[in-house]
């Protein structure tokens, strides 16, 4: 398994911590699809008990980020096409309201953030960072929308297939679609179109999705 060992014996949001690094793992690819995550394991690795681990395991369970096999306890979730199909279905009917509804609300500031963001994801080389810039960028843009439980939800929602983004970004040209389409959501909302941007953001998730499965369908 591949984490950091960290010392949190003596942290109180032990289960917390142990939660972070597990969920960062599993959306980077760190932990691999079906790898087992073996509960005195990751104690050891974290110098705690079983208990902060167990609960850390339990709120990965809920986002649907594991599940529980008889014989093999906890495994990393997969996720078969027609699961990945739904969620990106989901993220195109939220994320084009929450956008919406930060528009009107975008400060000089937000949009000034936005920009830095839009532009380091088009400069990367890198292809191990376009997954963060990516989600960088579209939580910024969301950042002004009340909307908050549409936005926990589609970031929970983001968390069961970014592995899977980060791999189409990488496989196609889905780094350089994204840029031009990144450029044009900008934009309208530089303009304070929230319409625009609404309809903008729903293209470029439903795009994503079809490139996505594609890529899937031919591995």
């Amino acid at each position: 398994m591949k984490l950091k060992p960290m010392d949190i014996a003596a942290t109180a949001s032990a289960s917390a911590i142990v939660f972070d690094a597990l969920r960062k793992a599993i959306i980077e690819g760190q932990i691999e699809e079906g790898e087992p995550l073996r509960q005195d394991e990751i104690a050891r690795l974290f110098n705690t008990s079983r208990i902060p681990v167990r609960e850390a395991l339990s709120r990965l369970e809920e986002q649907g980020l594991i599940k529980t096999q008889r014989y093999k306890g906890a495994v990393v979730a997969g996720l078969s096409t027609a699961e990945v199909e739904e969620i990106f279905d989901l993220r195109a009917l939220l994320e084009p309201e929450i956008i919406r509804s930060a528009v009107p609300n975008m400060t000089e500031e937000i949009l000034d953030k936005a920009r830095e963001k839009c532009e380091a994801f088009s400069a990367s080389t890198d292809p191990m960072t376009w997954g963060d810039l990516n989600r960088d960028l579209h939580e910024t843009l969301y950042s002004a929308s009340n909307l908050n439980y549409f936005k926990e939800v589609a970031g929970n929602a983001l968390d069961r297939v970014e592995r899977l983004i980060r791999a189409q970004l990488v496989m196609s040209n889905g780094k350089q679609q994204a840029d031009r389409e990144h450029t044009v959501i900008l934009k309208a909302c530089e303009k304070g179109d929230a319409d625009l941007a609404h309809t903008l953001i729903r293209d470029h998730i439903l795009g994503a999705k079809v490139s996505l499965l594609d890529q899937l369908r031919q591995t």
